[in-house]
């Protein structure tokens, strides 16, 4: 099956009442672990690179990876969607650049732009990307939130509205959208209790039936990883994230796929931390990695089965 589009996934998806796992990838055993996750539970997958991960592995090597991560399923039997995604582009030419090198899926972020902006911007890509067989994630609203090069503060923080995000799609022609109903991006998501703006959500659908809805910002930041990186050296308090019983609820309605980086980060980072804490010996990359690497194949398995129910969808 190879690299695909996301159009199947997401009408199975709305369909099915399940969203599909973007996961964020930036190096060589983040891919391996995510797709033996998706192999194990036979679950349909993105793997996304945002503008961060290019500056910092190359977009080649990553494409080449997730290429060799592709081939490696084929040899073992099995064949999984998998779909290569560009998150928060921030203009049109890196779009492009992804278009052209082989990426099957980009997202567009004019949401920094004024209504009109975003507008014209975002149907400049999808009329290239649509050219070339390639489907167009947008965005309207604004996360708070940093993560790579997505910085707004809270007081520019805005939900999206519904009679804008109906219109958005109709003058654009993007393929998915991705909405701010209350998630944030980075490992400090809210300062009080969590709080999901289902109403938006709800009200989105009901006006672009159908419709596959995209939430950024979505790491549950899982406090058993917060705790082993303060317990072994690390400082992060107060890190808080999504807790995963709202994002099930939000895989049920009309949200086709989840952006999960925070968490990857955090179980690498943790796992990590603690070999080297209790293996001061240890200087062999392949020890420490490889135990990375399966703690981020543990998560997503998770992930995949208990939150996003998209396990044995493939």
């Amino acid at each position: 099956m190879g690299l695909v589009t996301s159009k199947e996934m997401f009408e199975k998806a709305y369909k099915g009442g399940y969203a599909i796992g973007a996961f964020n990838v930036n190096n060589m055993e983040i891919v391996q672990g995510i797709m033996e996750a998706a192999a194990i539970n036979n679950a349909p997958v993105i793997l996304q690179v945002s503008a961060g991960a290019r500056k910092y592995a190359n977009p080649i090597y990553l494409k080449k990876l997730v290429e060799s991560a592709i081939e490696c399923n084929k040899v073992k039997g099995i064949d999984i969607p998998v779909v290569l995604h560009l998150d928060h582009g921030p203009d049109f030419e890196t779009c492009k650049d992804c278009i052209d090198g082989g990426f099957t899926s980009v997202m567009i972020d004019g949401s920094k732009y004024d209504f009109e902006t975003n507008v014209e911007l975002t149907k400049k890509v999808v009329e290239y990307a649509h050219a070339r067989g390639v489907v167009v994630e947008a965005e309207i609203g604004k996360l708070a939130g940093i993560e790579d090069d997505v910085n707004v503060k809270d007081n520019d923080a805005m939900y999206t509205d519904p009679n804008e995000a109906e219109e958005f799609v109709k003058r654009t022609g993007c393929d998915s959208l991705a909405i701010a109903i209350g998630t944030s991006h980075g490992a400090y998501k809210f300062k009080k209790e969590p709080r999901l703006r289902y109403d938006i959500l709800e009200e989105v659908s009901k006006r672009l039936p159908g419709f596959p809805i995209v939430l950024h910002g979505a790491s549950s930041v899982p406090q058993e990883f917060v705790e082993m990186c303060n317990k072994y050296g690390g400082n992060i308090p107060g890190a808080k994230g999504v807790p995963e019983d709202m994002l099930r609820r939000a895989a049920t309605m009309a949200v086709c796929k989840i952006n999960i980086d925070s968490d990857i980060r955090l179980a690498m980072t943790a796992n990590i931390r603690k070999c080297f804490v209790e293996n001061p010996e240890v200087f062999d990359p392949r020890t420490y990695l490889g135990m990375a690497r399966d703690a981020v194949r543990d998560m997503v398995s998770h992930k995949i089965v208990d939150v996003l129910g998209c396990n044995g969808k493939a």
